[in-house]
Protein backbone atom coordinates (compact mmCIF):
# COMPACT_ATOMS: atom_id res chain seq x y z
CA UNK A 1 0.00 0.00 0.00
CA UNK A 2 1.14 3.45 -0.74
CA UNK A 3 1.15 6.01 1.96
CA UNK A 4 -0.81 9.11 1.24
CA UNK A 5 0.40 12.50 2.08
CA UNK A 6 -1.08 14.60 4.87
CA UNK A 7 -2.48 16.97 2.23
CA UNK A 8 -4.75 14.27 0.83
CA UNK A 9 -6.04 13.38 4.32
CA UNK A 10 -6.81 17.03 5.01
CA UNK A 11 -8.64 17.29 1.67
CA UNK A 12 -10.72 14.23 2.56
CA UNK A 13 -11.52 15.60 6.02
CA UNK A 14 -12.45 18.96 4.51
CA UNK A 15 -14.73 17.28 1.96
CA UNK A 16 -16.43 15.22 4.69
CA UNK A 17 -16.90 18.33 6.83
CA UNK A 18 -18.52 20.16 3.89
CA UNK A 19 -20.80 17.17 3.24
CA UNK A 20 -21.91 17.07 6.87
CA UNK A 21 -22.59 20.82 6.83
CA UNK A 22 -24.70 20.47 3.67
CA UNK A 23 -26.68 17.59 5.19
CA UNK A 24 -27.31 19.59 8.37
CA UNK A 25 -28.50 22.56 6.31
CA UNK A 26 -30.83 20.37 4.22
CA UNK A 27 -32.20 18.66 7.33
CA UNK A 28 -32.74 22.03 9.00
CA UNK A 29 -34.57 23.34 5.95
CA UNK A 30 -36.85 20.28 5.91
CA UNK A 31 -37.64 20.60 9.62
CA UNK A 32 -38.26 24.34 9.30
CA UNK A 33 -40.54 23.77 6.29
CA UNK A 34 -42.53 21.15 8.21
CA UNK A 35 -42.93 23.54 11.14
CA UNK A 36 -44.15 26.30 8.83
CA UNK A 37 -46.60 24.00 7.01
CA UNK A 38 -48.10 22.45 10.16
CA UNK A 39 -48.07 25.78 11.98
CA UNK A 40 -49.95 27.41 9.12
CA UNK A 41 -52.39 24.50 8.99
CA UNK A 42 -52.97 24.80 12.74
CA UNK A 43 -53.51 28.56 12.42
CA UNK A 44 -55.98 28.22 9.53
CA UNK A 45 -57.97 25.33 11.08
CA UNK A 46 -57.43 25.75 14.82
CA UNK A 47 -60.48 24.06 16.30
CA UNK A 48 -61.15 20.39 16.91
CA UNK A 49 -64.63 20.94 15.44
CA UNK A 50 -63.24 21.70 11.99
CA UNK A 51 -63.11 18.70 9.63
CA UNK A 52 -59.86 20.08 8.18
CA UNK A 53 -58.29 20.56 11.61
CA UNK A 54 -55.32 18.48 12.70
CA UNK A 55 -57.21 16.92 15.62
CA UNK A 56 -60.01 15.58 13.40
CA UNK A 57 -57.62 14.51 10.65
CA UNK A 58 -55.63 12.61 13.26
CA UNK A 59 -58.80 10.93 14.53
CA UNK A 60 -59.74 9.96 10.96
CA UNK A 61 -56.33 8.32 10.60
CA UNK A 62 -56.97 6.25 13.75
CA UNK A 63 -55.07 8.35 16.29
CA UNK A 64 -56.77 8.98 19.64
CA UNK A 65 -56.70 12.76 19.18
CA UNK A 66 -60.40 13.49 19.54
CA UNK A 67 -63.32 12.32 21.66
CA UNK A 68 -65.59 10.16 19.44
CA UNK A 69 -68.70 12.16 20.41
CA UNK A 70 -67.00 15.36 19.30
CA UNK A 71 -65.77 13.68 16.13
CA UNK A 72 -69.36 12.63 15.31
CA UNK A 73 -70.37 16.30 15.51
CA UNK A 74 -67.49 17.27 13.25
CA UNK A 75 -68.45 14.60 10.71
CA UNK A 76 -71.35 16.82 9.59
CA UNK A 77 -68.87 19.04 7.74
CA UNK A 78 -66.66 16.22 6.48
CA UNK A 79 -67.25 15.56 2.79
CA UNK A 80 -65.43 12.21 3.11
CA UNK A 81 -67.41 10.92 6.11
CA UNK A 82 -68.86 7.94 4.24
CA UNK A 83 -65.39 6.41 4.00
CA UNK A 84 -65.34 6.09 7.80
CA UNK A 85 -68.45 3.89 7.79
CA UNK A 86 -69.45 2.35 4.45
CA UNK A 87 -68.37 -1.28 4.09
CA UNK A 88 -67.53 -1.70 7.79
CA UNK A 89 -68.92 -4.48 9.97
CA UNK A 90 -70.54 -3.84 13.33
CA UNK A 91 -67.28 -4.82 15.05
CA UNK A 92 -65.27 -2.37 12.96
CA UNK A 93 -67.78 0.40 13.74
CA UNK A 94 -67.48 -0.35 17.46
CA UNK A 95 -63.70 -0.23 17.17
CA UNK A 96 -63.84 3.17 15.41
CA UNK A 97 -66.62 4.86 17.43
CA UNK A 98 -66.44 3.10 20.80
CA UNK A 99 -69.96 1.69 20.70
CA UNK A 100 -73.07 1.60 18.56
CA UNK A 101 -76.70 1.69 19.64
CA UNK A 102 -79.49 -0.48 18.30
CA UNK A 103 -82.83 0.97 17.24
CA UNK A 104 -84.42 -0.23 20.49
CA UNK A 105 -82.01 1.91 22.54
CA UNK A 106 -82.04 4.92 20.18
CA UNK A 107 -83.61 8.24 21.06
CA UNK A 108 -87.31 8.84 20.45
CA UNK A 109 -86.41 11.31 17.69
CA UNK A 110 -84.27 8.77 15.80
CA UNK A 111 -87.00 6.14 16.19
CA UNK A 112 -89.67 8.53 14.90
CA UNK A 113 -87.56 9.47 11.89
CA UNK A 114 -86.75 5.82 11.17
CA UNK A 115 -90.40 4.77 11.23
CA UNK A 116 -91.22 7.60 8.80
CA UNK A 117 -88.28 7.11 6.45
CA UNK A 118 -87.62 5.14 3.28
CA UNK A 119 -85.25 3.00 5.40
CA UNK A 120 -88.10 1.61 7.51
CA UNK A 121 -87.77 -2.17 7.77
CA UNK A 122 -84.03 -2.24 7.21
CA UNK A 123 -81.53 -3.03 9.95
CA UNK A 124 -79.91 0.11 11.35
CA UNK A 125 -77.34 1.01 13.95
CA UNK A 126 -76.89 4.39 15.59
CA UNK A 127 -73.34 5.65 16.09
CA UNK A 128 -73.07 6.09 19.85
CA UNK A 129 -75.99 8.29 20.95
CA UNK A 130 -75.85 10.61 17.95
CA UNK A 131 -78.20 11.26 15.06
CA UNK A 132 -75.95 9.33 12.68
CA UNK A 133 -77.64 6.12 11.58
CA UNK A 134 -75.98 3.36 9.63
CA UNK A 135 -78.06 1.23 7.29
CA UNK A 136 -76.74 -2.33 7.47
CA UNK A 137 -76.99 -4.82 4.62
CA UNK A 138 -75.54 -8.33 4.75
CA UNK A 139 -73.63 -7.49 7.94
CA UNK A 140 -71.90 -4.43 6.48
CA UNK A 141 -72.67 -0.73 6.52
CA UNK A 142 -74.37 0.20 3.26
CA UNK A 143 -75.34 3.83 3.95
CA UNK A 144 -74.72 6.60 6.45
CA UNK A 145 -77.66 8.88 7.19
CA UNK A 146 -77.80 11.96 9.41
CA UNK A 147 -81.24 12.05 10.97
CA UNK A 148 -82.55 15.60 10.84
CA UNK A 149 -85.71 17.48 10.02
CA UNK A 150 -88.09 14.57 9.71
Amino acid sequence: MQQTGSGEILDLQSAMRELVIKLVKISGAIVLSAIVVFGSWWALYPGPDDPKGLMYIGWRMGLPTLDPDRALGTMVGDVHRNGLVIGKTRGELVKRFGYVTTLDAASAYVKYCYFNSPYYGQQILVLRRSNWTVIMKDGKAADLVLVKGC
